[in-house]
């Protein structure tokens, strides 16, 4: 199955603001959503514990983290969240 890859405005935006080689590094992270947006294979995917929702995290080298939800109803992955990994490790109670 191959999913469809949505960004919230504040993602895109986040992610447009990054030099030419991280917005190539991260586009490259974000395209295997496309057709493994699960965790389990492949890059660093997580889904955190979450009250209501299930929300996935990718991590995007060292640096930024991705938050995504999976519409498998829709075959969509919607990017709602694009941070550093510190901003993302306190959002989800890591630190």
């Amino acid at each position: 199955m191959t999913f469809v890859v949505r960004f919230r405005q504040s993602a895109a935006k986040f992610l447009n603001a990054f030099p030419d080689k991280s917005q190539r590094i991260a586009r490259e992270h974000l395209a295997i959503l496309k057709t493994d947006p699960y965790p389990g294979r492949g890059k660093d995917k997580e889904r955190l514990n979450t009250e209501g929702m299930e929300v996935f995290r990718l991590h995007i080298g060292r640096s930024y983290t991705a938050l995504y939800l999976i519409h498998s109803d829709k075959s969509m992955v919607e990017i709602t969240h694009l941070m550093s990994t510190e901003q993302a490790h306190k959002r989800y109670g890591r630190l």
